[in-house]
């Protein structure tokens, strides 16, 4: 009787929720009403009220319906913005309200799976590749079989390095995706990826061979026009491939400019595709990200716009059809983790005025690039984690930011995921966003000033020393 008062409760809830998504709104403000109100239900629902069979009971449910859920949002937004109605406000409403509906999908995707997490033997699952509780597509094109990709289609996926995290919350609103690509169908049938790489430029790859990179999580968008979307992949494959032919790739654009395309980043090798498909009718995102703080982090990296399209905008862009998504629950644990490590990094650095500090391997490291894999073991192990080859193009400074990140990231996760473990052991519940948040704050205060390559000012340090 108690589970069914708990499976009738959840499934009351959750309908409240869509009913919620689901209400046509007559200003911005009722869109932030109507979101806030489900972000806030959602993230204060208490997990320590179910046993660890209840949530597994609950699991399928869950997923299925946050997962209609984000859906019902998101086939709104081309509306809401013929009506004026996506000003700032409702456009981070409506990021934020779909982050936190995806991680409550993923934790009940890990319970779904019995927590299971991947072992570096193991091998990887392929994006899209069944249409079990992995892969969800939109009602529109739900035929019951695999994902059909077609040319044009745009691939926005988050890979599982602490570099991917950092992109994912770069701007001023924080992202679960880190990456995005343009999927191109050859006459013979045969399905490849056009994209821009940190380590290679801008490169052409089978489809299958990204599907299979170690994904987290993938979402496949699609223009409503099968002809434009044909020409813009097209289009861009024969403009890289053009490129790699003369032996002159297309290098990495590291300043995230929307300008001339002889550099590209990833995403705007998309924009480029189709505004030069469309004759410029086609500009993508709709919604820029804007980067408004945090200016000696971007400096570091190589950032010098103001505004630009970030890989998470694919989110919320109405000039795409959303098809399918997609998460490897063995990873999303992990990945969930890495986001709210970086958003506390970041927030230390804009809010405390927090800096990396330098020490002679990583400035080794960043002056002799590529060199370094003839250098010492230590040396080549603080990088064997980031990249297959440090990237000859890459400014110094953002090879040494890059090997920071993931040498201040990586001891703050592995204790996070010791917690993790230890709470599933005890409760046969995974931790709670806001306990990470809460963890990674009390560190910050206890750490006296420095966490790992990350300092506080001078200052800070200065007071704390005098307080013993």
């Amino acid at each position: 009787m108690q589970r069914c008062s708990i499976e009738y409760e959840i499934a009351r809830d959750l309908r409240a929720l869509r009913t919620l998504a689901e209400a046509p709104p007559e200003t911005a403000d009722d869109i932030v009403r109507n979101l806030s109100r489900i972000y806030h239900d959602v993230h204060e629902r208490d997990l320590a009220r179910f046993s660890g069979a209840d949530l597994s009971k609950l699991a399928p449910l869950v997923m299925d319906e946050m997962f209609h859920i984000r859906t019902a949002i998101r086939d709104q937004i081309a509306g809401w913005r013929a009506q004026d109605l996506m000003n700032r406000e409702a456009q981070h409403a409506v990021r934020d309200t779909l982050r936190l509906l995806r991680y409550a999908s993923d934790m009940a995707g890990e319970v779904h799976w019995g927590y299971a997490v991947a072992t570096e033997g193991d091998p990887p699952l392929r994006a899209f590749s069944e249409t079990s509780y992995n892969t969800f597509v939109h009602p529109s094109f739900d035929a019951g079989e695999p994902v059909a990709f077609r040319s044009g289609d745009v691939l926005l996926v988050r890979g599982t390095k602490h570099n991917s995290a950092a992109i994912a919350r770069i701007g001023d609103v924080d992202s679960q995706f880190s990456h995005a690509a343009i999927v191109y169908v050859d006459e013979a049938g045969c399905s490849w990826v056009v994209e821009a790489l940190i380590e290679d430029g801008a490169v052409i790859k089978p489809l299958r061979q990204a599907l299979d990179h170690g994904l987290a999580r993938a979402m496949v968008f699609r223009h409503p026009s099968e002809a434009t979307a044909a020409r813009a992949a097209r289009l861009i494959h024969d403009f890289v491939k053009s490129s790699l032919d003369a032996g002159s790739p297309i290098p990495y654009d590291f300043s995230m400019r929307l300008g001339p395309s002889n550099k590209l980043f990833c995403s705007k090798l998309v924009r480029v595709a189709y505004l030069d498909a469309s004759n410029g009718a086609v500009k993508l995102p709709t919604f820029l990200t804007r980067f408004v703080s945090n200016g000696p982090f971007y400096k570091r990296v190589g950032v010098t716009a103001q505004e630009s399209f970030a890989p998470g905008d694919l989110e919320i862009e109405p000039n795409l059809d959303l098809v399918a998504e997609w998460q490897d629950y063995r990873f999303t644990a992990q990945v969930r983790h890495q986001d709210m490590i970086m958003s506390k990094l970041f927030e230390w650095m804009e809010v405390h005025g927090w800096r990396f500090r330098e020490d002679f391997s990583v400035r080794l490291i960043a002056w002799l690039g590529r060199l370094s894999t003839h250098l010492s073991r230590s040396v080549q192990d603080l990088v064997a984690d980031l990249f297959a080859r440090i990237p000859p193009h890459m400014p110094r400074k953002t090879i040494a930011t890059i090997v920071m990140l993931h040498k201040t990231a990586q001891p703050l996760l592995e204790e996070i995921q010791h917690m993790e473990r230890v709470r599933i052991a005890a409760e046969g519940r995974p931790l709670h966003p806001r306990e990470v948040l809460d963890y990674l704050e009390d560190v910050r205060r206890k750490s006296r000033g420095q966490v790992g390559y990350l300092v506080a000012p001078r200052r800070w340090r200065r007071a704390v020393e005098k307080s013993g």
